[in-house]
């Protein structure tokens, strides 16, 4: 068989993996920087221990492809570290290994992975007074040299629910009531089974750049450097995030509703619906929070930021509404009406332009404005028209009067570089939002904000916009990367950070995306993530509430019937 391998033409032999193949072709160097981590064939990702052919399809009596083989036409794309697949196989593995080396020395504790934090993972751990990072750093280490290979294998579903119950983590045998096939894939080694809804890299030793650091009621788990990944990332403390993340933990914990399995028999007893006005109430007090303290310190301007599909706008509408109640006279602006002209903005080396930089917005004008409207002077505001790819001057004139506060919303609300140094700082309040989902598949495995944003801007394309799951798709590396570097480095900066998930909203949009994800072609480039979204909602209950769903949450916002829309 012949197979195309990053420019190289190679003949299959029976029976070889992959990664056999690709240490043939001398890809192979033992360097996390340039070696191969999984590979693509037509829409799907590959463990490297995949074989393209077997003996078995070859035999006289037989002579079949495999599917992958057949749909992708010979030709295997290689994943890095450089490309965010890689970097997700990286991350699978090395809770794998965490979770394998915990075992062996805590095997009456619990280690739960809670939340990421840049490129860090934080674990707690339950059960283990005399819990040491430097203990299980060693052990890590041991499972690495050990060179464990990974290899994945199906068992029927009453086999992986037995083995769940005498291991004593009900968590997975609770989600495995719902699953849809008779059978589960496992990952296993010296009896610890686990499966981490991905591909993972073809033996323990791969596991090259990492550390970790001791932290509160656990661990935190270092990954490498995306940018020189032979070198472990600078550990950055995010007390702001964790907290968020922290406080998002400990009002599932008291809602009930810490897993899909806990979602699930909320939605099959009918208690989803208080969950709904539960968690409803707890944003909307949080908008009356947050405007308190904006009142307090007598800000006259608020940065709004977030990631994509993060709720901004609703939460800027929602924000004013209780600015209101202040007796304050909040006026809403956009950062996209001060985009600077298609047509002056240089391409990038690939000549393509990246509209998520800072460099395409006029901050010299923003910050002018800004300046202008607190001394009391009246500025015309510019409106940026997408359909000429311009700034247009429309008159839209503003001055702000006594009581008023602007409410800036846009991706770079965070930048220093939108505010005049010389500014007053107390006059400018700083919000990030994001959904910061603390809903878990179960134990072992999170369900990624990221993941939650996608789900939610597919839907919203589609319903409002017209693009397809592919359209999305097709742009979420891009639009994941300008995050990475506009957005996220910013985080920290803000006054307050606002936590736009919803513990409920994955038994409502799952209609909705659903029925969309499942006609995608698998040879589409996207279809691995459309297998991914599509494996997170089979475990997940449709729930259809949406009469319990107020007009003003920020779910409406992507599956319509918001009333800042009309």
């Amino acid at each position: 068989m012949k197979l195309y391998i990053d420019g190289h033409e190679f003949e299959a032999r029976p029976d070889q993996s992959l990664f056999d193949i690709i240490k043939e072709l001398g890809l192979y160097s033992g360097k996390l920087s340039s070696d191969p981590l999984v590979a693509k064939l037509a829409g799907r990702v590959f463990t490297l221990n995949y074989v393209p052919l077997r003996s078995k399809d070859v035999s006289p009596d037989r002579a079949t492809i495999r599917k992958a083989m057949e749909a992708s036409g010979g030709i295997v794309r290689l994943f890095r570290y450089d490309h965010p697949t890689g970097r997700e196989a990286y991350a699978r593995t090395a809770q794998f290994i965490v979770f394998l080396a915990f075992g062996r020395l805590y095997p009456d504790a619990v280690a739960k992975m809670s939340c990421t934090l840049g490129n860090s993972i934080y674990f707690s751990v339950n059960g283990a007074p005399d819990f040491s990072a430097d203990e299980l750093a060693t052990e890590i280490r041991k499972v690495v040299e050990e060179d464990i290979p990974l290899l994945r294998r199906r068992i029927p579903i009453d086999e992986a629910v037995a083995h769940y119950t005498l291991a004593g983590q009900n968590d997975k045998v609770r989600l495995l009531k719902y699953r849809a096939k008779d059978y589960f894939t496992i990952y296993e080694h010296e009896g610890y089974a686990d499966y981490f809804y991905g591909e993972m890299l073809p033996s323990t030793s791969f596991l090259r750049s990492w550390s970790m650091v001791e932290a509160k009621d656990g661990f935190i788990f270092v990954l490498p450097d995306p940018k020189d990944p032979d070198r472990v990332s600078v550990y950055k403390h995010m007390p702001s995030i964790f907290s968020v993340y922290s406080e998002g933990e400990k009002w599932s914990e008291l809602m009930g509703c810490e897993t899909l399995a806990d979602l699930n028999e909320l939605t099959e007893s009918g208690k989803i619906r208080e969950l709904v006005r539960v968690n409803e109430a707890l944003h909307e007090k949080r908008f009356s929070q947050i405007a308190d303290m904006i009142c307090e310190r007598g800000a006259k301007a608020v940065m709004l930021a977030g990631p994509s599909s993060s709720g901004k706008t609703t939460s800027a509408n929602r924000l004013a509404t209780q600015l209101r109640v202040h007796g304050k006279s909040p006026i809403l602006m956009s950062l996209d009406d001060y985009y600077i002209d298609r047509d002056k903005i240089a391409p990038g080396p690939d000549g393509k332009i990246d509209l998520e930089h800072i460099n395409t917005i006029d901050t010299e004008l923003f910050g002018k404005n800004l300046r202008d409207l607190f001394e009391g002077k009246e500025v015309e505001i510019p409106t940026f028209s997408f359909k000429l790819g311009k700034r247009v001057w429309t008159g839209h004139k503003m001055q702000l009067k006594e009581n008023s506060v602007i409410i800036v919303e846009g991706i770079h609300g965070l930048n220093p570089s939108l505010v005049p140094s010389d500014l007053d700082p107390k006059l400018v309040f700083r919000v990030y939002v994001s959904p910061l989902l603390p809903l878990n598949f179960d134990y072992h495995n999170r369900i990624p904000t990221s993941t939650l944003r996608l789900l939610r801007r597919t839907v919203r394309d589609f319903e409002s916009r017209g693009a397809s799951v592919q359209r999305t798709l097709d742009m979420w590396d891009s639009v994941r990367r300008g995050e990475e570097k506009w957005i996220f480095p910013y985080q920290e900066n803000a006054d307050v950070i606002f936590n736009s998930s919803t513990l409920y909203e994955l038994a409502v949009i799952k209609k909705y995306i659903y029925p969309l994800l499942t006609k995608v072609d698998p040879s589409e480039e996207c279809y691995d993530q459309v297998r991914a979204m599509v494996g997170l909602l089979n475990y997940v209950r449709d729930a259809d509430i949406e009469d319990e769903i107020p007009p003003t949450s920020i779910v409406r916002e992507f599956i319509g019937g918001n009333t800042f829309y009309r």
